[in-house]
């Protein structure tokens, strides 16, 4: 079974969150994870906040938003 701490890690090594990845995290979110997860995810938290991962789900939204 895939981890929080594993899907962060990935998008944190690329600088990318994929929609795919955020729809796995909602599902792990949802589900008993230890504290070492929790912190992944508020690390990636920041580093989206930051700037440092780009999230695709975002970048969808403010695409349509600028096509008429």
């Amino acid at each position: 079974m895939v981890r929080i701490r594993e899907v962060v890690q990935q998008a944190l090594k690329t600088g990318y969150l994929t929609v795919e990845a955020e729809a796995q995290l909602r599902q792990l979110l949802a589900s008993k994870y230890d504290s070492e997860d929790l912190n992944a995810f508020m690390k990636l938290q920041q580093a989206a906040m930051r700037g440092y991962v780009r999230q695709a789900s975002r970048e969808l939204l403010y695409s349509r938003r600028e096509c008429p």
